[in-house]
């Protein structure tokens, strides 16, 4: 039986969700769209044959009781819409960052504790078939251990972009180019060559009217000894989304924009290594049959079929909000953060500003 999915928001990261239920999943069917402007729901209907379309996310869910909601509206929205999908009996893939602050992460936990439903972060680079395949490599140490990485999110955004109201400030974008933009290539980072230990940052707003940073730099420890680089940009113009990962065998290299194929993957041997034969396995991805959200869609359908919890719900997601956090932090007091230190009492666990510390 097809699972029903409902879509609630439906500006313009809607449509990639649109596209992949119909075009490259054949289990689910979208039932409902949300919009608080009517009209802007009955044409998004219309667009994607969408029998239903609702102007308030609350008679939505008493009337459809969809299996799964993805939320695509804007994030200071992201918190509330999760919870009341939860307690109306709906899975949630909601888009990123999935809260605000570590405070309304552990609400949505409380939500899942109460409802036994799971609600996850949109983080589709970790489910990327490259990308499966080197946290492959690095579980079983193939390539030796981690020592240096590269993570930069260099990326460019016009006035015009920041002159939609609810972008560039810290009330309603929730943080700048480091929660908006940069949160895919920091999370895919994390993932792969964590759990990150500490984290040093400075941000700064250079060539913006907005509230939030433009540019964050941040350098990152790990538990296993690796160090990271971290660069987060939009007034780039040459853009590039790019990581590089060194064990001590190999050095990994993943350099495209916003949605990589197996063909953005390098693979490359330490000077005078005799181990070709080696490398020759490393490379060998497996077959990237769906584009990098497809199949996140498709992960999460299959742990709601199996009633398993998805990877980036949880103390997944927890994983890269809880960085971000730090990462303010640390740029906003000038101290290196650890990880897990950021308690109730601390004001960046209800702010990622610190509520203006």
């Amino acid at each position: 039986m097809k699972k029903r999915i409902a879509i609630i928001g439906t500006g313009g990261i809607a449509n990639t969700h649109a596209k992949t239920l119909q075009n490259e999943v054949d289990d689910a069917e979208i039932v409902a769209v949300v919009d608080i402007g009517s009209e802007a729901a009955k044409e998004f209907s219309e667009r994607y044959n969408v029998a239903a379309h609702y102007s308030d996310a609350t008679t939505m869910l008493a009337n459809e009781k969809p299996d799964i909601v993805h939320i695509c509206t804007p994030p200071g929205t992201h918190k509330d819409l999760s919870i009341e999908a939860l307690e109306a009996g709906s899975w949630v893939l909601c888009e990123k960052p999935l809260a605000a602050s570590l405070r309304e992460l552990d609400e949505i936990a409380d939500a899942e504790t109460r409802t036994g439903k799971y609600c996850s972060s949109v983080y589709q680079w970790r489910h990327g078939a490259g990308a499966r395949h080197l946290k492959s490599l690095i579980e079983r140490a193939a390539m030796g251990k981690p020592t240096v990485g590269v993570c930069h999110t260099l990326w460019y955004r016009d006035d015009a972009y920041y002159a939609v109201p609810w972008r560039g400030t810290w009330a309603s974008e929730l943080g700048g180019c480091s929660m908006g933009h940069g949160i895919h290539a920091m999370d895919l980072f994390l993932w792969l060559y964590g759990p990150w230990q500490e984290v040093t940052a400075k941000i700064g707003t250079l060539d913006h009217d907005i509230e939030v940073e433009d540019v964050s730099m941040a350098i990152v420890n790990f538990e296993n000894g690796a160090m990271g680089s971290l660069v987060n940009s939009v007034v780039s113009p040459r853009q590039e989304s790019y990581v590089r990962l060194d064990f001590q065998e190999s050095t990994v290299e993943l350099s495209h924009l916003y949605a990589f194929k197996n063909e953005h993957w390098k693979y490359s041997l330490r000077d005078g290594s005799g181990q070709q034969s080696e490398l020759e396995t490393w490379q060998k991805l497996p077959i990237d049959t769906r584009s990098i959200f497809g199949d996140q869609v498709r992960y999460h359908l299959d742990c709601f079929e199996q009633g398993e919890r998805p990877q980036t719900s949880g103390e997944g997601a927890r994983m890269t909000l809880e960085f971000l956090a730090s990462m303010y932090k640390s740029a906003l007091t000038g101290e290196s953060v650890k990880r897990g230190s950021i308690v109730a009492s601390d004001p960046f666990y209800t702010a990622m500003n610190g509520g203006g510390a």
